[in-house]
């Protein structure tokens, strides 16, 4: 396979030194970085001779960026192309874990990258596969029923014309392939007014993005394997970019660092066992002068929590999100 990625494209790693201010007490071990994009986490990491990365990206273009790491650290850097919710399958001392780290936003190569489709400036065929996918955008927005676009729109976008613009579709790929300039257009279409805030087609997009990469049920599998994966003592950090990936973060955190239930109208659970030690409950943002350097880097939150438990029951956490699951198992029209 031809590699289109250009090294000139400079990606900032999001809140860096927040991260590092976090995990840098526990050098001298082994650090996960589930998402290595261009490496920007793993090359501050290996700049301390006593520690080793294992990065893992679910986007085989990456492995440019990761070659050059695995040259330059031959013995402390090794890089697997893999999905993070597989990260129990990846082969490491757990003792030696210190920390596992998730950056859940996009390189600027992907966005910039118009074959990917996640810009609403891409042409042509939609795409936003981000690796090893099941399907394409493409094949979503062609066979799936009017209804379950419009779940996908609404649970995941939180799209207020979710109905209209799926009513649209469905219309329009009867006389035509829809590309993601013709999506645009029918979203636009779709909507009585511009919102000079963000792009008419922000929601959609997202939402489409989150469903072709079952990006709810990564997130959710990747933090209870990663639980599992590290010992007592070790680290989970997780940055995430939109208000479903929080709300996910945060609850996994909250909820099992408390004794309590998460529910009021709930009777207390004495039994049960606290898995995390919470040091921060506010998540930590960017400051002014990244947000500066880096626009995109504004809607990022940070949040982080120490496992003090070896065992942990997330039953409630997977229940808690059972609908956005269930959303993203929808099947085609036959």
């Amino acid at each position: 396979m031809s590699v289109t990625i250009k090294l000139e494209n400079k990606h900032f790693p999001v809140l860096l030194k927040e991260l590092i201010s976090i995990i840098s007490p526990l050098y001298g071990g082994t650090f996960l970085d589930c998402t290595f994009g261009q490496g920007g986490y793993s090359k501050k990491i290996l700049e301390k001779q006593k520690n080793k990365v294992i990065a893992i990206d679910r986007d085989e273009e990456v492995y440019l960026y990761a070659k050059e790491l695995e040259k330059k650290y031959k013995n402390r850097f090794n890089f697997y192309n893999i999905k993070f919710s597989e990260v129990n399958k990846i082969k490491v001392k757990s003792k030696d874990l210190k920390a596992v780290i998730f950056d859940l936003g996009y390189s600027i190569n992907q966005i910039k990258d118009l074959s990917r489709g996640l810009s609403f400036k891409s042409t042509g065929k939609l795409n936003m596969k981000m690796g090893l996918n099941d399907f394409s955008c493409q094949e979503v927005i062609s066979k799936m029923s009017e209804n379950n676009l419009y779940k996908i729109f609404k649970y995941y976008g939180d799209e207020k014309y979710s109905k209209k613009i799926s009513r649209k579709i469905v219309e329009k790929r009867k006389t035509k392939e829809i590309k993601t300039e013709d999506l645009t257009k029918i979203i636009d279409s779709a909507k009585r007014f511009k919102n000079y805030k963000i792009n008419n087609s922000t929601k959609v997009f997202q939402a489409l993005r989150i469903f072709v990469n079952k990006e709810i049920t990564e997130l959710i599998n990747g933090l209870i394997n990663a639980f599992y994966l590290i010992p007592v003592g070790g680290i989970i950090a997780v940055v995430t970019f939109h208000s479903i990936e929080d709300k996910i973060v945060k609850f996994f955190f909250k909820n099992y660092s408390e004794n309590n239930n998460s529910s009021r109208y709930v009777p207390i659970n004495k039994s049960k066992i606290r898995c995390f030690n919470l040091q921060n409950k506010k998540p930590i943002t960017p400051s002014d002068e990244e947000i500066k350097l880096n626009p995109p880097s504004r809607s990022a939150k940070l949040r982080f929590a120490v496992k003090i438990n070896k065992e942990c029951n997330f039953e409630e956490f997977i229940q808690k999100f059972k609908k956005l699951i269930d959303i993203e198992n929808l099947q085609f029209d036959k």
